[in-house]
């Protein structure tokens, strides 16, 4: 089964969803925009920003930002040229809750109706499988390593089969391909460094970072739509008992020694 595409966040819905020629054009098949694809054209187009400030604003990397854009502009062409409807509607996308520092518009004060969601699940009661970095019944807090996975395989929006597997030494960037071989599409973990969060965007593998407790309870928090993460967790390498006590910091080492999460 394919892997589903992973959601991009979205700051708000736009306020016009529809659009008619001037001369009418009721009965002509309309053009559809994503609402992901009207974000990257807000973001690139209205707001001014690079495709990669616009990856980082939908939490997606610049070679996704660059397909959405393309498909957008090509629709926006045919709708001017052909003089044909436009509508702005589904996509995969999520809405942004207007709390983090990167949401569209310098904390959404131009969006005000930005609200936090359920992040929205496949339609159709199409199964998901959700890993969380597990030690001890908890979430693991350093995903770079992590030595084990609990992964839950959703169906109808519960969970129907959970196995707790083993990374086999796998460490870093390693563990997207880990889990992409395992056919996970959701991610619950606590600390992740940016290049591990390259590495699973680029398996099309959703991530909620920041998240401490009971890992059978974070997954039904996600599940109800309730999960408490935060989108900009960094890992680190203070964790007493992993082998790291050395004081440096993500991103310290230029040349490649401990590259957190890579």
């Amino acid at each position: 089964m394919p892997r589903p595409r992973k959601c991009r966040k979205v700051c708000s819905l736009p306020r016009n969803t529809e659009f008619l020629p001037a001369n009418g054009a009721e009965n002509q098949p309309p053009v559809i925009l994503g609402v992901d694809e009207y974000e990257a054209l807000r973001l690139i187009d209205k707001e001014g920003l690079s495709q990669e400030q616009c990856g980082a604003y939908m939490k997606i990397a610049r070679t996704s930002v660059q397909q959405i854009y393309t498909d957008a502009r090509k629709k926006i062409a045919d709708m001017l040229v052909e003089g044909l409807p436009l509508r702005i509607e589904g996509g995969n996308y999520r809405l942004c809750d207007g709390t983090e520092s990167t949401c569209g518009g310098a904390g959404c004060p131009k969006y005000p109706e930005c609200r936090t969601t359920k992040r929205q699940q496949p339609t159709g009661g199409e199964p998901m499988k959700i890993a969380v970095t597990y030690e001890n019944g908890q979430v693991f807090q350093h995903f770079g390593h992590t030595e084990h996975f609990k992964i839950y395989e959703v169906e109808q929006g519960k969970v129907a089969a959970c196995a707790v597997v083993d990374t086999n030494g796998s460490g870093h960037g390693a563990l997207a391909g880990f889990l992409r071989d395992q056919q996970v599409d959701t991610l619950i973990c606590g600390g992740i460094g940016g290049g591990a969060r390259s590495a699973l965007d680029a398996a099309s593998i959703q991530v909620y970072g920041g998240v401490s407790g009971n890992a059978d309870q974070a997954v039904e928090a996600l599940l109800q739509g309730n999960l408490h993460f935060d989108p900009d967790a960094a890992c680190s390498h203070h964790e007493e008992g992993h082998g790291h006590s050395h004081g440096h910091t993500c991103g310290e080492h230029g040349c490649g020694e401990h590259p957190c999460g890579t």
